[in-house]
């Protein structure tokens, strides 16, 4: 009756989460979705300089075709909230030595596992000496651990592998130099401060009305294929964002720079809009159709050096 009981309960919550399923949409639902996405040419993976406009954090990208590098200062994968989903925080023995890395923490995890669970080396809380035995397992495998890091680390305290002038603790300098970003600073003008808020306003406009090919003419393919794939996804659910009344509120320069023949410009915005999601019949599924809602982004922005249009090449939440 229990086990009849619980295939029934599992049955409804199974039930029900199907038919909420489309109604599952992106709450962020204007262009970008809220996600941080796009290339930054060799400062992808490096965090803006705080503006007026940001004056706090920025996310680091959830999507990019840019290979990853080490940071090259504070910013981003200093935590584990800040991380890239596929990065994670390092212990100080495992920058020192690959052996560590593999062979130290399989050991613990899997080590200590089986001596909690009763198959360590004497048999666990099972073993001839019970919990005693048990303590001085855990003993021995701490030992073993302690030696190798300092077999390996020759002899080091375990805090040296950070640099003490980072209060990001990323690690010594020496150890980053692929994550440092190149380019040389360049100047934007007035020209280029008006195409960048008009980029933002009719790149708003091009997904409200699902234009691709309008998409085209102002971001990267990189960015458009990102767009392209949340509409995709949107339709699949049944619905559709739709934005209107975009304003931009206020706005300035993060950091400009050249490198590879290429320019780049990222740019603090604030904005606000109508956004709001509906379903097949026109229904409002989320959102508010009139009530604004303020956002605050880097955009960043990419042409040729010997000139041309601006395109969207990324875009990033500030925090």
């Amino acid at each position: 009756m229990k086990a009849r009981f619980l295939a029934s309960v599992l049955t409804i919550l199974l039930g029900a989460s199907l038919a909420a399923g489309p109604l599952a949409v992106q709450a962020d639902a204007r262009a970008g979705q809220g996600s941080s996405m796009g290339s930054r040419g060799s400062r992808t993976w490096s965090a803006p300089p705080p503006t007026r406009t940001t004056p706090y954090s920025t996310a680091p990208m959830d999507r990019s075709i840019t290979p990853r590098m080490a940071p090259s200062g504070p910013g981003f994968g200093a935590s584990p909230q800040m991380a890239a989903p596929f990065a994670r925080p390092m212990m100080p023995y495992q920058n020192r030595h690959p052996f560590l890395t593999g062979f130290a923490g399989g050991f613990l995890g899997a080590g200590l596992f089986g001596l909690l669970s009763g198959h360590g080396f004497m048999g666990g809380v099972h073993g001839l000496f019970s919990l005693v035995g048990l303590l001085i397992q855990v003993g021995l495998v701490v030992m073993l651990v302690m030696w190798l890091v300092r077999r390996f680390s020759g002899g080091r305290p375990a805090g040296s592998a950070f640099n003490p002038g980072n209060p990001m603790g990323a690690g010594p300098a020496a150890a980053r130099p692929t994550g440092t970003p190149t380019g040389n600073p360049i100047q934007i003008g007035t020209a280029d401060y008006q195409m960048f808020q008009q980029t933002l306003l009719d790149i708003q406009t091009a997904w409200n009305q699902q234009n691709i090919s309008a998409m085209q003419r102002m971001a990267t393919p990189e960015m458009v294929s990102y767009f392209n794939e949340q509409l995709a996804t949107l339709a699949s659910q049944g619905a559709r964002n739709v934005v209107s009344d975009v304003r931009f509120l206020q706005g300035d320069l993060a950091e400009a720079w050249a490198e590879n023949g290429m320019d780049y410009a990222t740019v603090a915005m604030r904005y606000s809009l109508i956004d709001l999601t509906t379903n097949a019949m026109g229904q409002v599924i989320d959102g508010s159709s009139t009530e604004p809602v303020t956002i605050t982004e880097l955009w960043t922005f990419t042409r040729p050096s010997r000139g041309g249009r601006w395109l969207l090449s990324a875009i990033q939440q500030a925090r």
